[in-house]
């Protein structure tokens, strides 16, 4: 999301913050453009050169004080000089009475001031929370994406190879659709990847010479969630003998969606190709990877242990003249 209009954001946090509008709905129209909070202390002070005035500016106790100390003259320059920027609104946590000129130059600007009974800190980490998801970077992919084991696995590939079905089948063996060939994928901290689904499809699915199925009548609310994160990405190919796919699984793939990389496994498909039973191996090998333990590289290295000591044996023996 590139902006967020104060309407919107006053509407979705309204009941969570407790928030009441202080002056007239006139500046609701305002835009937010970015997730960072402010505590503009330093610019209600008079240092303006590097006030952040595009961000929310949210108000605790130390500003609102600082500004009762005020003489009327200069409370009013103070807020004046402060509001004339291009500000998108103002919070205030739960600081007690404020100056009645606080909302009434804010409105003559047609900025809006919203109260709060939380304290400053609570207020703005939860504010912080809801920005970040707003302001997330985000990316829509054509896949399915299901939580098998604890593990999202997102599975790509060309349209119609079959990642309903495998989705489908793997919701039927207990697992859970997260979204079906819309994923929305979210970067919320770094190297975190969110995927959900979009609004309209839900818990919805395709399948090719049946129709739509709605998961959640069918299989239960326990086969459905809302978002999962996106720990492992699966595309399916069409088996080409030509080609050479992996064997061994030494080296780890990976494929970054906004930044963020996560592992890739390119898996050929074929008629009669348990895909679903593969899957659920694919979560279980990611969960050892993830407690130290890499198949592959073990196996490697007991080979090159054994070839090491059939070397010692047959120098040995080579040796041996009695």
């Amino acid at each position: 999301m590139d902006r967020l209009q104060v309407g919107a954001f006053f509407q979705d946090m309204r009941e969570r913050l407790g928030l009441e509008l202080a002056n007239s709905p006139k500046g609701l129209s305002r835009f937010i453009i970015q997730k960072n909070l402010h505590r503009p202390g330093l610019a209600l002070a008079g240092f303006l050169d590097l006030f952040a005035y595009d961000r929310v500016q949210v108000l605790g106790n130390t500003e609102i004080q600082f500004l009762r100390s005020l003489i009327p003259e200069a409370l009013a320059k103070s807020l004046e000089r402060v509001l004339a920027f291009d500000i998108p609104c103002l919070v205030l946590s739960a600081v007690g009475a404020f100056p009645p000129e606080l909302p009434e130059i804010a409105e003559a600007h047609s900025i809006c001031v919203f109260t709060s009974k939380l304290s400053t800190t609570e207020l703005s980490q939860i504010l912080s929370n809801y920005l970040d998801d707003k302001f997330a970077p985000s990316l829509v992919v054509h896949g399915s994406l299901v939580d098998v084991y604890g593990t999202g696995l997102l599975f790509t590939g060309r349209s119609g190879i079959g990642k309903s079905e495998i989705a489908l089948d793997l919701i039927e063996r207990g697992h859970r659709l997260v979204s079906d060939d819309v994923v929305m994928l979210i970067k919320k901290t770094e190297g975190v990847l969110i995927g959900t689904g979009s609004e309209m499809l839900k818990h919805f699915m395709e399948i090719r010479g049946v129709g739509i199925i709605d998961v959640r009548q069918m299989f239960g609310v326990r086969a459905i969630r809302l978002q999962k994160r996106v720990e492992t990405e699966v595309e399916l190919v069409d088996w080409d003998e030509k080609q050479d796919y992996e064997r061994l699984g030494l080296e780890d793939q990976y494929k970054s969606y906004l930044g963020v990389q996560i592992p890739y496994i390119r898996l050929p498909i074929y008629p009669g190709k348990n895909i679903t039973v593969i899957a659920e191996t694919i979560a279980l090998n990611l969960h050892l990877k993830v407690y130290g333990f890499h198949p592959a590289r073990d196996f490697n290295r007991a080979l090159m242990e054994t070839i090491l000591d059939k070397s010692k044996v047959r120098s040995y023996l080579e040796k041996d003249y009695e």
